[in-house]
């Protein structure tokens, strides 16, 4: 898919996104203790698979343009059986997971993404796990799945999902073309719709997506409505169970991770959040790294370095590494525009070192940078009304008080809906 990186700078590099000029000797020192620091910046073996056997294998093989892929679904729990024909027609992703492309039902008409995945016949898959539980406005949708064969004997896991036509990444790349910012009120928009679906993923089914970057962030051009695609590397966060630390995309990654932390949480998915924010603000990525060890040169040339406490909450491993005194950079100049005090507020809250220090999802989508979006005149730049924001289901609103209700859903919307208008109230 398209990629909004828009550049790169090597360790203790004078140059950041966000135009910094940082060529003291003080960045230079940094870059030299931080290699010291041996942090890992190489792939780890994800070894943390669900064991158990995979189910029967369907037919099914090819993403080659024209080719039929044919498939059964249903006949358990008393369905009966049916068979479904797909078209493929164009790869439109490819990664070390596999490939992406997509294709059209011959029986319906519809326009579906299959994403094809080679499979370990010893594992269950976690990434289907996960997307069985999923059932969210903003989180793509799996239709079915099914699996097919190689004449290598290779097993293949195929996801049939939503077919949603445009990235973030794509649609940031587009104003960067005209050297335009995205509007205002699309950050809002987008950035308003990852805080959603992750509050429903953090804690309603309990996973951390651990990748979240303008390629996976789905949007309709003609509604913008977001939807968080590619659960490959998501997973349960099971508090003293270690986790890898090599995880998520560099530009996107958590501190905590550079750091080697391997007991993280679901604040790395906000601060992730909070660089896609900082991108579509600025036009091109905020923290640029080279490498895992440059990441953390320009977070902090941006943040300023971190306390003792601070690197204390990310790994304690590294509590005896000396750092220069490198003094934040004032916001108004990371973004070289007026922003409103509100936008500058949510980036601060998305963006602290100490983990348990970063605002929740669920307390983003309250903030007043959003209030613009709750008010029912709001619309989009073509005159559309904005995409649905606030229909929660019940399971997204149990166990969060009333007054966070009301600030959350606005009166018009309650309104809409008569189980909220009698809970909230």
């Amino acid at each position: 898919m398209a990629s909004a990186s828009l550049g790169h700078g090597g360790v203790g590099s004078s140059r950041t996104a966000s135009g910094i000029d940082e060529s003291s000797s003080s960045v230079d020192w940094l870059g030299r203790e931080m290699l010291e620091m041996r942090l890992r910046d190489k792939v780890d073996h994800d070894d943390e698979r669900a064991s158990d056997s995979e189910p029967e294998i369907v037919h099914g093989v090819g993403a080659e343009a024209g080719h039929v892929i044919r498939t059964t679904i249903g006949g358990r729990n008393g369905q009966s059986k049916q068979t479904i024909s797909y078209i493929a027609e164009h790869v439109i992703g490819t990664g070390s997971f596999g490939v992406v492309f997509q294709a059209k039902c011959r029986e319906t008409g519809e326009i579906v993404a299959i994403k094809k995945v080679l499979q370990d016949k010893r594992y269950k898959n976690r990434e289907l796990q996960i997307m069985q539980m999923l059932d969210h406005p903003n989180v793509v949708s799996l239709k079915h799945y099914f699996f097919s064969t190689t004449d290598k004997e290779e097993l293949y896991l195929n996801l049939v999902l939503d077919f949603v036509p445009e990235t973030v990444s794509r649609s940031a790349c587009h104003y960067t073309r005209m050297n335009q910012r995205m509007p205002l009120i699309y950050v809002k928009l987008y950035t308003y719709q990852i805080c959603r679906a992750l509050a429903y993923i953090h804690n309603c089914i309990g996973i951390c997506h651990r990748d979240i970057k303008p390629q996976n962030l789905l949007v309709n051009p003609h509604t913008h409505q977001l939807k968080i695609c590619d659960f490959g590397s998501a997973k349960v966060l099971v508090k003293g169970e270690p986790n890898i630390s090599y995880i998520c995309s560099r530009y996107y990654r958590a501190p905590e991770l550079i750091f080697g932390a391997t007991e993280y949480t679901t604040a790395i998915d906000i601060w992730s959040t909070g660089c896609v924010m900082a991108e579509l603000l600025l036009g091109q990525p905020l923290f640029p790294g080279e490498s895992g060890v440059d990441q953390l040169v320009e977070i902090i040339k941006v943040l300023g370095t971190p306390t003792r406490e601070e690197i204390k909450c990310m790994n304690p491993n590294y509590t005896e590494f000396r750092f220069p005194q490198i003094k934040p950079h004032p916001w108004h100049k990371v973004f070289q525009k007026r922003l409103p005090p509100e936008a500058v507020d949510l980036v601060c809250r998305f963006f602290q070192y100490s983990p348990n220090l970063r605002c929740t999802a669920l307390e983003a989508c309250v903030h007043p940078f959003f209030d613009e979006l709750r008010d029912p005149t709001t619309r989009l730049l073509n005159g559309r009304p904005l995409p649905p924001l606030f229909n929660f289901k019940p399971q997204e609103l149990a166990g969060i008080p009333p007054e966070t209700v009301q600030r959350l859903i606005p009166e018009h919307a309650r309104k809409q809906n008569l189980f909220m208008a009698l809970n909230t109230h």
